[in-house]
């Protein structure tokens, strides 16, 4: 990628910038996205959902810390091997740099059976990343051929940006103090102090190293000491090994695409809350669905919606013990659930309930979307999906749980009876619409999902006796769906009970077992998908526009593309399945990582990035594809 020769002030730097420009890091508490600038426009410390320090992908004031040549130059960038370090070469006409900057691991250790619920010897080998990580960032640059310039600059705005922290001079680098987090910056040179932050030009010749970290604490906390370049050098080689020692000890994936699939495991593992083990579903919050509609949401925090797809896309590569951890994650944290009332949809990634959403009207956005948003206001909404999706994650690890204890057998009996009793009521479907609630046939096939799999779960659970409510309930659900939620006028199961508009949900029809891939009508409903709600790149909207309650309309919707190809798969026509595939693939960055949507005009990145809902999508067509082709 080529860039311009402009001063700091004038780069391109903000919300003007592609999502697809941008670069993971991740310590599995926070993450942080590099642009092929080198600049850190996103960070939150200490946890995935904590206030941004480096804050400019939603605002130009909100902070950053930029290592770019001074000169017009060419970036090339990779991650090195299977791990979450960014390299970044910078070329110029007088020289060559590379910038490699990771998000500190910490030592990493292996978990013992007794830290985890698993039948098999999956615990015993089990790495735990990052589990004493030091909240810290790393970056290293080299000049590898001839000279170079480059601007130094950093510029730390905690609480997204309403605090601009007084710096004052260390030994060894710089103290950032003001608001709820204090960072110590490991700096090398000298640094100049002003309106802009700490700033510095860096004059490099060939086999010059320079190595800076960033350090951020509590302010109740001591300040950290800056840290040694050996330090440095020794915690960025202890973080490449933590990564590329867990890919190691994971069967290597055999089927199409090897490279991405792998990548989109890795985002899983990088998108994990280390404490908890819960994934959030995207590190990012209000990169909007359609720039300046107003559809910008909060999306670190777990959706219970994407347990089963979760598991399911985990134990295929073999992270059995993270499917595991996961789920443990969902079942603790809504264990006060109270059969009367809906089960709550998504949790804080400490299993915090309330996530009241609220506008920070002090950010323009990115692209000046407004409003940006934290909080998310789903959380207060009913989604009946949510039974299916959490039973069903059950059923897919029942050979790696042990025989659960009485809080867990009673909460899981809990939520196929609430099933049983509320599958009939309206909803606001997995696409959590803020328009009036329906009968969503999603929702009524996550029903029968969840009494099925209570049905077959009833002897593990040890409760027989509930087994042929259940039954009776589920033999209900499925006579609705088949008789309400089918449409034979569009040939297809519809979104909902006595609806014409389609939704990519009923794609997954097929992945749960609800009717045999070459049932007539699954496949007809595949095919009307496939026609209707495809845009002209190939990829697959939600749903139709004006049936969400929002103004305006949305991009194309990565995982619903997958949702196709795995279908495709599923109903037997692998070749079919592959093209779709290739489509959705085909939407990842240079480094393998997918938006939540796409552009269907120009074919950019839109929403929160990188989207685990994505990745996941991508792994589960990829098993269905392999399956398919097998047979």
């Amino acid at each position: 990628m080529e860039h311009r020769d402009t001063a700091e002030t004038g780069a391109t730097t903000d919300q003007s910038r592609p999502i697809e420009d941008y670069a993971l890091l991740s310590d599995r508490h926070g993450a942080a996205l590099v642009s092929t600038e080198g600049s850190i426009d996103w960070l939150c410390r200490p946890r995935f959902d904590s206030p941004a320090v480096f804050g400019r992908l939603l605002d130009p004031d909100a902070g950053h810390w930029s290592i770019r040549p001074a000169a017009e130059f060419h970036t090339e960038r990779s991650y090195v091997g299977d791990t979450f370090a960014l390299r970044s070469v910078f070329t110029t006409d007088t020289g060559t740099v590379h910038l490699t900057d990771a998000l500190a691991l910490g030592p990493t250790r292996t978990a013992g059976s007794a830290e985890t619920n698993t039948t098999d010897d999956d615990a015993d080998r089990r790495l735990l990343l990052a589990a004493h990580a030091p909240i810290a960032t790393l970056r290293v640059i080299e000049c590898t051929a001839g000279a170079m310039e480059l601007d130094f600059t950093f510029r730390p705005r905690p609480e997204y940006g309403l605090v601009t922290p007084i710096l004052t001079a260390v030994p060894g680098g710089v103290l950032a103090t003001g608001g709820p987090v204090r960072t110590v910056l490991t700096s090398p040179v000298d640094l100049a102090f002003g309106h802009e932050g700490a700033t510095a030009r860096l004059r490099l010749r060939a086999g010059d190293r320079l190595r800076f970290a960033a350090q951020t604490t509590g302010l109740a906390d001591e300040p950290p000491a800056t840290w040694t370049p050996e330090a440095i050098d020794a915690s960025l080689t202890e973080t490449v090994q933590g990564w590329q020692d867990w890919c190691d000890a994971h069967p290597p994936w055999d089927g199409p695409l090897p490279h991405l699939v792998l990548r989109s495991i890795l985002v899983l593992e990088a998108l994990r809350y280390q404490p908890t083990g819960a994934i959030v579903a995207a590190p990012t919050t209000s990169l909007p669905e359609a720039v300046g509609a107003g559809r910008n949401w909060d999306y670190r925090y777990a959706w219970v919606r994407d347990a089963s797809f979760t598991v399911q896309a985990l134990a295929a590569a073999g992270c059995h013990g993270e499917a595991v951890e996961f789920f443990e994650f969902m079942t603790h944290a809504a264990a006060r659930y109270k059969p009367e009332t809906p089960l709550q949809i998504m949790f804080g990634i400490g299993g915090e309930h309330d996530l009241s959403e609220r506008e920070l009207g002090h950010l323009s956005g990115w692209r000046a979307s407004r409003p940006v948003r934290v909080g998310n206001a789903a959380w207060l909404q009913p989604q009946l999906d949510v039974y299916g999706e959490l039973l069903d994650a059950a059923w897919h690890l029942r050979g790696h749980l042990r025989r659960l204890d009485d809080t867990a057998r009673h909460f899981l009996a809990d939520v196929a009876d609430a099933a049983a009793d509320q599958w009939e009521q309206p909803d606001q479907g997995i696409w959590e619409s803020r328009g009036l609630p329906r009968h969503y046939t999603y929702s009524k096939l996550m029903c029968w999902v969840a009494l099925d799999r209570a049905v077959k779960y009833a002897h593990l659970l040890d409760i027989e006796g509930a087994a042929p409510r259940w039954e009776a309930e589920r033999d209900r659900v499925r006579e609705a769906i088949e008789t309400r939620g089918w449409n034979p006028d569009a040939g297809a199961f519809c979104a909902a009970f006595g609806g014409e508009d389609l939704d990519a949900s009923v794609l997954s029809m097929a992945a749960v077992g609800f009717l045999p891939g070459d049932d007539p009508r699954l496949v007809s409903t595949v095919d009307a998908i496939a026609e209707w709600l495809r845009d002209p790149r190939g990829l697959v909207r939600r749903y139709e526009s004006g049936t969400d309650g929002l103004e305006g309309a949305e991009g194309s919707f990565v995982m619903c593309t997958f949702w196709l190809a795995q279908a495709l798969a599923l109903t037997g026509r692998p070749d079919r399945a592959r093209d779709a595939f290739a489509v959705a693939a085909a939407c990842a960055n240079d480094l393998g990582l997918l938006s939540e949507e796409v552009d269907t005009a120009s074919g950019a990145m839109l929403g929160n990035f990188p989207q685990a809902f994505s990745h996941i999508g991508l792994i589960n067509a990829a098993l269905a594809i392999r399956d398919a082709e097998r047979r």
